[in-house]
């Protein structure tokens, strides 16, 4: 399985859209970019893979591994990127502003059970983030 992540960069926030076989599964939201810096900044463009992830604080979610310079880059729920992230991305349903979306809980769900049926068919899962 192969995710693109498409963004567009504000100074408030990064927003984007995450597709998967042409079909646009939700939008995003992140932090803006600060060139990596650990909780500050969004992620480098770049591809990646993504894992299954438990945590007390988020349960059942995913993970981007192999970030350069940085660790425990998660997708999880979240409607503010500069209040709820800390360089995670979140799923939104809708956007409402730069690094703002609503309904990231219903995003969050839909691309967890996507991600999550191709892991358990042990596909690897691929995040192309441009």
């Amino acid at each position: 399985m192969i995710l693109f992540l498409t963004r567009t960069y504000f100074p408030e926030g990064t927003n984007g859209t995450l597709e998967w076989e042409g079909k646009v599964i939700c939008n995003t939201i992140e932090l803006p970019w600060k060139h990596n810096e650990k909780c500050v900044s969004c992620i480098p463009e770049g591809n990646y893979f993504i894992r299954k992830r438990y945590s007390q604080k988020f349960k059942w979610h995913l993970e981007v591994v192999d970030v350069k310079n940085r660790s425990l880059i998660l997708f999880h729920p979240a409607n503010n990127a500069i209040k709820e992230l800390n360089g995670c991305i979140a799923p939104v349903t809708k956007l409402s502003g730069p690094g703002q979306g609503l309904m990231s809980r219903t995003a969050f769900e839909k691309l967890k059970t996507l991600v999550y049926r191709a892991l358990d068919r042990k596909e690897s899962v691929e995040l192309i983030v441009k």
